[in-house]
């Protein structure tokens, strides 16, 4: 991923500056969303443009830019890359073309892949994937627009996860930036208290969705989910029997799972309540997962060993 800002994020940040702002006059406010393309994000984004919301609806595949403008009238296509200064820099600079000197009332730190797999045969590149998008994205893209949520006590929501809550084995990195999530979500809501800017965290369980047979992650409503494992006979002797199984038991909650509507609705609460949450826990495996987290750490493993199917 490049640094160096190209032609068309600096096209597309003097396209912004005209008819796209004055389209949507009259709005109640700004609303930035990162991974906006797919599930959660698709959802928040059409959600809060019908609220009247200008949502600034980031994307990384220019195939998406279409489709989100096609959604709603109150939806500006950004580009927006959280793992790239420069996609970073060239978004804001946009950002603040459009507020004219306003302030941004919200940002949805939205975007996220999920790494899994047995951490014994995990490549390191992916685990610095997994961290990198999910984490280090999320601070660098907040940290480039503090100044304009101070301007307006605007609001930061963070989407993260019942795997942030406690881990299970095979998603150990995407629920190591899930727990990081949290610790970041608690640290930024007390040091961004003083200039009223409140900060949530989203706590979905299973989303139904149908992306989820491109991996036994994508359950979670991803758009990138993805298992980056070395295809090996020793991987297959190992964990094999216990991935299938595993895979399918995946599958099967995603066909109960909760409807990425029901998190976006989550989402404009924690924008628009005179009182937001700190937390808000979406669907019933997540209340579950608070429960089961309640037990002994060994009565918890043998439970999930029975479920899955692992020998001893």
């Amino acid at each position: 991923m490049s640094d160096t800002p190209s032609h068309s994020m600096i096209r597309k940040t003097s396209d912004l500056s005209g008819d796209s702002a004055s389209e949507i006059a009259g709005h109640q406010g700004t609303i930035l969303i990162s991974g906006a393309s797919t599930g959660i994000g698709w959802s928040c984004a059409k959600l809060l443009a019908e609220q009247g919301f200008r949502v600034l609806a980031g994307y990384r595949n220019e195939t998406d830019a279409d489709r989100l403008r096609a959604l709603h009238p109150h939806i500006v296509p950004l580009s927006l890359d959280v793992t790239s200064d420069s996609s970073i820099q060239a978004a804001v600079l946009q950002v603040e073309t459009l507020l004219a000197g306003q302030g941004l009332q919200g940002l949805v730190n939205n975007a996220g892949i999920a790494v899994g797999g047995p951490l014994e045969f995990l490549p390191i590149t992916a685990l610095r994937q997994q961290l990198d998008v999910n984490v280090i994205g999320v601070i660098a893209l907040t940290q480039a627009v503090i100044p304009l949520l101070r301007q307006a006590r605007g609001r930061v929501v963070n989407m993260g996860s019942i795997a942030g809550l406690s881990a299970l084995p095979f998603v150990g990195p995407y629920s190591a930036s899930k727990f990081a999530l949290e610790a970041l979500t608690d640290a930024l809501r007390v040091e961004l208290r003083p200039w009223g800017i409140q900060v949530s965290i989203i706590e979905p369980g299973v989303i139904a969705t149908p992306i989820w047979e491109k991996s036994m992650l994508a359950a979670h409503g991803l758009p990138e989910a993805e298992m980056p494992l070395p295809s090996t006979s020793r991987l297959q002797e190992l964990y094999g029997k216990v991935l299938a199984i595993l895979k399918r038991e995946t599958q099967n909650a995603a066909h109960r799972g909760i409807p990425a509507e029901r998190v976006a609705e989550a989402v404009a609460d924690a924008l628009t309540s005179k009182r937001p949450r700190t937390r808000y826990l979406v669907g019933w495996d997540a209340r579950l997962r608070v429960l089961f987290n309640l037990l002994p750490d060994r009565v918890q493993d043998w439970v999930i060993v029975k479920k899955v199917g692992f020998p001893g």
